[in-house]
């Protein structure tokens, strides 16, 4: 029997994850009061009253009058000897109100005065002790859809390892402005670069002609290596410091040649440890005047 509590901050991705982990054949229960946890926990391990082996819960400040009754309730599972795991779901308290904005939703802790900021503090504060005894913590601040899912699925259908760090790698223009975002920044302008050659100058490192232009070179071969060599000594450290969201960008003059191509090379090798999610970002990839002339 697996028992997964679902938890977070409002307007995180709960109702999206349980949905997801439903389609995976998951018993779901979304905003169960506290007092019912344990019973439910309780039904679900007796086996006899569902043909189900799996079973998730999405708890939130909505389902008890105080943060203190969702504590006992965890607690109280621990008391009676109930194997369970908690995914708490979290996103910057900026992401958090641009998505209250864009649907207009009123935040649970809000209050009289209506302060979505307000609220995203408060709720922050009471579930500090969820959060803290998460086995999984999923920041979906840059996070599509798709990506939510398949971390979902890495964790609760595939079993893989997973370390509580999500790795964004985006490449950008310096032109452009380095993104306010990184955690680390790499600068590539030292490589050759595409743009000079004509015919190579309407296309990103996207494609096939770029990649094996930049990637021909030495340089480029032996920087892609020795930083994620680096990488991979970091990354274990920030999880340790309580990191959960990483940002590595990846920069050149315009963002659409070696940047993209080294941020693609640099993703990849992070990806085969298997050990930690892992997506790409383009920023910049569209900004060229050239492509724009190109139709």
């Amino acid at each position: 029997m697996r028992f997964v509590i679902v938890t977070g901050m409002s307007g995180a991705g709960k109702s999206s994850a349980l949905n997801y982990l439903e389609d995976e054949d998951f018993y779901c229960v979304d905003n169960l009061p506290a007092a019912l946890i344990k019973p439910f926990a309780q039904i679900a391990a007796d086996g006899s009253a569902s043909e189900y082996t799996k079973f998730a819960v999405g708890i939130d400040v909505r389902s008890a009058l105080k943060i203190e009754d969702l504590i006992e309730a965890v607690d109280s599972l621990d008391a009676a000897g109930f194997q369970y795991e908690i995914l708490f779901l979290d996103a910057s308290d900026d992401v958090l109100l641009m998505r209250y904005k864009e649907t207009r939703r009123t935040h649970p802790l809000a209050g009289r005065e209506g302060s979505v900021e307000a609220g995203i503090r408060e709720e922050r504060k009471r579930l500090a002790y969820l959060r803290q005894r998460a086995h999984f913590i999923l920041d979906t601040s840059k996070l599509l859809t798709r990506e939510l899912k398949s971390e979902l699925v890495r964790i609760f259908i595939e079993d893989r390892n997973y370390k509580n760090l999500y790795i964004t790698v985006q490449s950008f223009g310096f032109k452009y402005g380095i993104p306010a975002d990184s955690d680390l920044v790499a600068d590539v302008r030292f490589l050759a670069n595409p743009y000079y050659e004509k015919h190579l100058r309407p296309l990103t490192g996207n494609d096939r002609e770029i990649v094996d232009f930049v990637m021909n070179y030495e340089q480029s071969r032996t920087f892609v290596q020795k930083y994620t060599d680096l990488l991979l000594f970091l990354i274990p450290n920030y999880v340790a410091e309580g990191k959960n969201q990483l940002v590595v960008s990846v920069g050149c003059t315009g963002g659409r040649h070696r940047s993209v191509v080294l941020a693609n090379e640099i993703a990849g090798k992070l990806r085969e440890k298997g050990e930690y999610g892992v997506r790409t970002w383009h920023r910049d990839i569209d900004k060229d005047p050239v492509r724009k002339s190109m139709g």
